[in-house]
């Protein structure tokens, strides 16, 4: 029944997956108060919820346009799954917001395809790239996957590999203009003080210790499929698989570098990750067992939230 539901896409799946992420979000400070900023005002809690459920349409519309799925709705449903798995995602709106940036950098950039306006998505990537750092400076580890992007289209053109350092040092001189103006110092905008943190602790709870292994058994398990499939799928489009799971590991290296763990860095995961296990789910030929399967990953959640 669940695989039948979002089998195609309908407004109305829409709609759950709006419930869902709302159902996280309101449960963000009842469930797990310690995470939640006392000074943060309700407006921007509530930019942030509507930030996070965009980036969930974004992802939508990259998947359409790109066809890195079979015109299903999945892949929204796995994200608002995360969200509820993991409600402490909303806790920094920095995070939220960067995330989104790479987002629309992600689009542009899987967008290469179509071999128009290069110039300005390279741009546009490296821009976003550099936007996204400001508000979390790791998100900056995305920027290598533009010049890998390059190389999966057999784009050889000299100019394409110097446009997203223009687009990068563009974003860093408005910054600099900003902090100038703002907080009169050069740099303070930039946000350029990289931390690294290695100590795992933080993620010794039962919720953390049950998230983190759904995600690496489903993603790996996922993955393996997802990349002997890739050789099955138009060759035009193969590049843009490649990109979505270079994408998961160049987030699973943020979350393993992040300065400060307490699961809002697992949203860089979330978008990447719901397309390598939806196209799995669309390998399963077995229809019992794919409603096993979408079904843990409803259930895990759910059972986090009420224990």
């Amino acid at each position: 029944m669940i695989t039948t539901i979002f089998s195609k896409s309908k407004p109305i799946n829409f709609l759950i997956v709006f419930s869902i992420t709302l159902i996280a979000f309101v449960l963000l400070p009842f469930k797990y108060p310690n995470y939640v900023d006392s000074n943060t005002t309700i407006w921007i809690k509530i930019g942030v919820f509507i930030l996070a459920y965009l980036s969930i349409l974004l992802l939508n519309f990259i998947v359409t346009k790109n066809l890195l799925s079979q015109q299903n709705n999945y892949e929204i449903l796995l994200f608002g799954l995360f969200f509820l798995a993991v409600p402490q995602a909303f806790s920094d709106y920095k995070i939220v917001v960067s995330n989104f940036f790479i987002l629309l950098s992600l689009r542009r950039l899987v967008s290469v395809r179509s071999k128009k306006e290069v110039v300005k998505k390279l741009f546009d990537s490296g821009f976003l790239i550099g936007l996204a750092s400001l508000f979390y400076f790791w998100s900056i580890l995305f920027f290598p996957l533009i010049f890998i992007a390059l190389l999966l289209f057999s784009e050889t053109t000299a100019k394409y590999y110097l446009i997203p350092f223009i687009g990068l040092a563009t974003i860093s001189i408005l910054a600099i203009c900003f902090s100038i103006i703002i907080y009169d110092d050069y740099y303070l905008a930039l946000n350029i003080t990289p931390q690294v943190n290695l100590d795992f602790n933080s993620y010794n709870s039962v919720q953390f210790i049950t998230v983190i292994t759904m995600l690496l058994s489903f993603g790996i398990w996922s993955s393996l499929f997802y990349l002997k499939d890739i050789k099955k799928k138009m060759r035009s489009y193969r590049p843009s698989y490649k990109i979505m799971f270079l994408a998961c590991i160049l987030a699973s290296i943020i979350v393993v570098l992040s300065p400060i763990k307490n699961g809002s860095e697992l949203l860089f995961l979330f978008a990447p990750l719901a397309v390598i296990i939806t196209n799995y789910i669309e390998t399963i030929e077995e229809k019992w067992f794919k409603e096993v399967f979408l079904g843990l990953i409803i259930i895990i959640p759910i059972v986090l939230l009420v224990l």
